[in-house]
């Protein structure tokens, strides 16, 4: 089987835009999409209003379906398997999929993304983009002068809840236990903000709609208890797990298991392998700052594969030069 010049694993917009930037650089990249989750979790998103360039807005679904075909266009292969194994070692990465073939390439872009926590209710799956979100900056405008609920204490869910109160007429924070884990600023910004109330020692036990989110059920965590609260929107925020399982031994992660780079570069630990989108960014997390990054590991992998044809072709003449000698 012929080696790829480069492969990309992961197919959301930082997955999707470095195939775009590999290609019109000739490179003929290969995506790994997911036989699942191609598209990365804009699938999963109704309106997106704030992706630069749709200024009335455009169904999550379809920019990744352009997104792919701007990539298809230049010559990027996009291939709907999902990568069972990897090999980065060596000057030849190995990438095995799920179907039983094994490609081979002399770069590889890690661009496997995030997923959010979810609460692990059954109406969650159903609900979702239906009044069920895990990105305020993404669908807050979506309900102004409406009570909604931020679920989570730390940090992410303040900045959630603080940047709500801009559309909301009112944000009710879920918290399980009786303090939050937030930074004191941020947790002092919440509780000081006259549009934001807590409920303790609650969790979130059903949530109600049919065909959308009109309320939710919480118990409290201490005595048992559970109340009904009126809601048309909850916004999840108890964290993200980036999907880097595969490459645990492979690359170096942190301690919360996303994909450690050389920044401002995408190179990892590893020669020849860069990482991009929210697999190494667990600060911003939108579709255009993985958009970005997916740009930067083209141009890096681009880069890296000409200076290794470069050196491939300085060894290749001093050989021959020596046997001429």
């Amino acid at each position: 089987m012929p080696t790829d010049s480069v492969i990309i694993i992961g197919s959301g917009p930082a997955g999707y835009t470095a195939a775009v930037y590999a290609a019109r650089a000739g490179l003929s990249p290969r995506v790994m999409a997911g036989s699942v989750t191609a598209g990365g979790a804009l699938m999963n998103t109704t309106e997106v209003e704030n992706f630069p360039g749709f200024p009335d807005g455009i169904q999550g679904p379809d920019l990744m379906e352009a997104l792919k075909r701007q990539a298809e266009k230049f010559g990027a292969v996009v291939e709907f398997d999902d990568v069972a194994s990897v090999d980065l070692s060596g000057h030849t990465k190995r990438v095995a999929t799920a179907a039983g073939t094994t490609r081979k390439a002399r770069a590889v872009i890690l661009a496997t993304g995030s997923a959010y926590k979810e609460l692990g209710l059954p109406e969650e799956k159903k609900l979702s983009g239906r009044g069920i979100s895990w990105c305020a900056t993404c669908d807050g405008f979506f309900f102004r002068k409406q009570h909604v609920v931020v679920v989570g204490g730390g940090d992410s869910a303040m900045e959630e809840a603080l940047f709500l109160t801009r559309f909301a007429a009112s944000v009710t924070v879920v918290v399980r236990r009786n303090q939050l884990r937030a930074s004191r600023i941020m947790a002092q910004r919440a509780t000081c903000h006259d549009k934001i109330q807590f409920a303790w020692n609650s969790e979130v036990t059903a949530i109600h709609g049919r065909d959308k989110v009109t309320g939710l059920t919480l118990t409290d965590t201490v005595t048992g208890q559970s109340r009904e609260l009126a809601a048309s929107g909850i916004f999840v925020a108890i964290g993200h797990v980036p999907r880097t399982e595969l490459l645990r031994g492979q690359v170096a992660l942190d301690e919360a298991g996303y994909i450690k780079v050389a920044a401002p570069t995408t190179q990892t630990d590893i020669d020849g392998v860069f990482a991009c989108g929210d697999a190494v960014d667990h600060r911003y997390r939108q579709a255009i700052t993985a958009a970005g990054t997916g740009c930067s590991a083209a141009l890096d992998a681009e880069r890296y594969l000409a200076a290794v044809q470069d050196a491939d072709a300085i060894a290749t003449a001093l050989v021959e030069g020596a046997l001429d000698d």
